[in-house]
């Protein structure tokens, strides 16, 4: 699994422990990187925390509906990048998180996962990306 997040930028912590903005020197905009989590994830979360740490009841509900199917799951945490948070909105033309992509497609939020999965449709649409899991391992 995939997940990003950073450490807070203490004034007392040596410039080689603190954290650098890698998307500063990469020429890569906020939607770039957005383009690229949804193309190199199968199955892309944009949440309120990370998964093993969610920071609010509905990104909570989402990881644990999406960890029922044994799926790799790429993660980033909007709240420690407002722009970010913004960029995906505009990405996806949706206003709450969290929001979920499968195979490049923007399905939604929690309450559409946990739909999709009561009527077995979310199942169906992670059958491939399960399958290449078990392959894998």
């Amino acid at each position: 699994m995939r997940y990003s997040t950073t450490v807070p930028n203490e004034p007392d912590t040596h410039d080689d422990f603190k954290p650098t903005n890698k998307l500063e020197n990469s020429g890569l905009t906020l939607k770039d990187l957005v383009e690229q989590d949804v193309k190199d994830n199968p199955v892309m979360l944009y949440m309120k925390g990370v998964p093993d740490l969610p920071q609010c009841g509905f990104s909570s509900l989402a990881v644990r509906v999406l960890k029922q199917y044994n799926v790799p799951l790429g993660a980033r945490n909007i709240l420690e990048d407002p722009e970010l948070k913004s960029a995906v909105k505009a990405f996806s033309h949706w206003p709450t998180f969290p929001q979920i992509f499968i195979k490049g497609e923007f399905i939604g939020g929690s309450d559409i996962i946990l739909n999709m999965h009561q009527t077995g449709e979310l199942k169906e649409k992670l059958q491939d990306i399960a399958a290449n899991q078990e392959k894998s391992e």
